[in-house]
Parts: C-alpha cells; sequence; structure tokens
C-alpha cells in the first residue's frame, strides 16, 4: 500500500474528516487531498507528525499495510500484559490470603512466632513477584513505547461483558463474607478456635476478591492502548507524580511491616496484626490515587 492509501485508511479509521485532519496538522485542506491523490508528498516533520497521531511507525506508513499492522500484535503486548496483570493481582492477593493463613494457623494452635514467619515469607515471595514484575512492565515499555490499536470493537465489547462480572463478583464476594461471619457468629460463641477460624475463612474470601478486582482492572488498562502510548510519553509532572506515589507505596508497606513487628512480638497482639497489610494495600491504592498520575496522563 502507498502513503495515499495508508492515510486514507487511517484516516477513516479515526473517523477523521480531511478538514479536521488538516487543522490537527496545522495544513490546508487541498495539502491532505493531495496526499491522499499522490499528487504531492508531505514534508518530512509532517510525517512524524502522522506516525505519533496514528501510532505507526514511519515505514509502515510509507511502504507497509497500516490496515494489516494494525491488525497484529507484532510486540506480543496482550500475552506480555495478561500474564502481567496475573502476576501484579497475584502478588497483592497472596499478602491478604497469607494473614487468612496465619489467622488460620493461629486457630489450630501453631505457636505464634512459627505463624509470624510464614506470613513475612509469604509476603516477602510477593514482594519480589511485585519488584520484577514491574521492572519487566518497565522493560517492555521502554522496548514498545507505541502499539498499534489491533484489538477490535468486538473484541473490546466482549471484554467489557466479561470486567462487569469481574468487579461485580469481587464486591459481591466481600460483602458475602461479611455476610457469612455475621451469621456464623449468631449461632457459635465469639471465642476462639471460631474467631480465628472464621478471620481466615473472611481474610481468603477477600484475597480472591482483590484477585479478580485487581485483575479486572489491569485488563481494561490492556484494551486502552491509547492510554499506553500517552503513558510512554510522560510530562515531567507526570513523572514526578509517579515517582511520588511510588516512593508513598515503598514507605507504606515499611511501616505496615513495622507495625506488624511491634504489635505482635513487643504487645503480643496478633489479632491486632493480622490486619496489617490488608490495610496497608488499601493505603498504597489511596496513595496512588490521590499521589499518582491522573487518570488521561
Amino acid at each position: 500500500m502507498s502513503l495515499a492509501e495508508n492515510l486514507q485508511y487511517l484516516r477513516a479509521r479515526e473517523g477523521v474528516t480531511q478538514e479536521q485532519l488538516a487543522e490537527r496538522l496545522d495544513v490546508s485542506r487541498q495539502s491532505v487531498s493531495k496526499w491522499e491523490s499522490a499528487a504531492s508528498f508531505p514534508e518530512m516533520d509532517t510525517l512524524l507528525k502522522l506516525c505519533d497521531m496514528f501510532h505507526v511507525d514511519m515505514d509502515t506508513l510509507l511502504r507497509g499495510s497500516v490496515e494489516r499492522s494494525l491488525s497484529e500484535d507484532r510486540a506480543g503486548y496482550d500475552r506480555f500484559m495478561t500474564l502481567y496483570a496475573r502476576k501484579i493481582a497475584g502478588a497483592v492477593a497472596s499478602i491478604v490470603g497469607g494473614t487468612a493463613l496465619w489467622s488460620a494457623l493461629y486457630a489450630l494452635g501453631v505457636h505464634e512466632m512459627l505463624g509470624t514467619a510464614v506470613l513475612l515469607l509469604v509476603v516477602a515471595m510477593a514482594a519480589v513477584v511485585l519488584i520484577a514484575s514491574s521492572m519487566e512492565e518497565e522493560h517492555f515499555r521502554k522496548k514498545n513505547p507505541v502499539i498499534p490499536d489491533f484489538y477490535t470493537e468486538k473484541q473490546k465489547e466482549q471484554f467489557h461483558r466479561r470486567y462487569i462480572w469481574y468487579i461485580a463478583g469481587g464486591v459481591g464476594a466481600i460483602l458475602l463474607g461479611v455476610v457469612l461471619t455475621v451469621l456464623v457468629f449468631t449461632v457459635i460463641p465469639e471465642r476462639e478456635p471460631y474467631e480465628s477460624s472464621m478471620g481466615a475463612l473472611f481474610l481468603m474470601i477477600v484475597a480472591c476478591s482483590v484477585y479478580f478486582l485487581i485483575y479486572g482492572g489491569m485488563l481494561e488498562d490492556k484494551y486502552n492502548i491509547a492510554k499506553y502510548n500517552r503513558q510512554n510519553s510522560p510530562t515531567p509532572e507526570d513523572r514526578a507524580r509517579r515517582r511520588r506515589a511510588t516512593s508513598a507505596c515503598s514507605l507504606i508497606m515499611l511501616l505496615a511491616t513495622a507495625v506488624f513487628l511491634f504489635a505482635g512480638l513487643a504487645c503480643d497482639r496478633w489479632e491486632w496484626a493480622a490486619v496489617i497489610y490488608p490495610v496497608g494495600a488499601v493505603l498504597c491504592g489511596a496513595s496512588w490515587v490521590v499521589l499518582g498520575p491522573k487518570p488521561g496522563e
């Protein structure tokens, strides 16, 4: 395909008129018309603007088939982002699951120090997965700063129907856990080991809910390739906000670990310590919303 054919396809795909494209490029409508009829050729700086605007490379725009290129996932974006979402969701959920395991061990009469060691091991493994996955994602973004939007509207619509169930199911499971806990304690006494056993069950339900909520949310971001491309060209303010949010999350989890150890070892209040990491995860999410890049940036 030629530049003229590719330009016609891209403009039609985006639903942009010749006049609108001309305004974006600061040229006349007649110039765009001549490019699409192969009567003239745009200057180099205009070609660069077109590549940036439509998220295609220069070689494909000039000599390749843009239509074929946009229908292919050459970078392996879909597979990478799906696996990345599973790792992040699994790591965060495992932290909550670790507290559920700690509570279950406590209910079974296992020594508190052993239960604490198991929980810290789970948290450490989750931290390794989170750090390694984030580094892999950063490397992928540097290697593939621009991804053509190869998803069809049908694929996006099919996922949106699944996304609704991810979110509704996650929230519904947490509510179910609350109701189940209340019902159970109406028929059994609120004392050990019943409290710890029920706490373990509730936290396990929360862990599953957290997984599906995070996984669903990250998959929704996966289908928003325009957002991915924007994030790879951040403004200085966006970079600063991202650094602040990352630093805040790191500080929160360090403080959570310190509070956990103090509450358990110094105060012997392990029943308080069991909720520290879930609270820390929630605070991390809140800090990212407040301090992190604004939506759409």
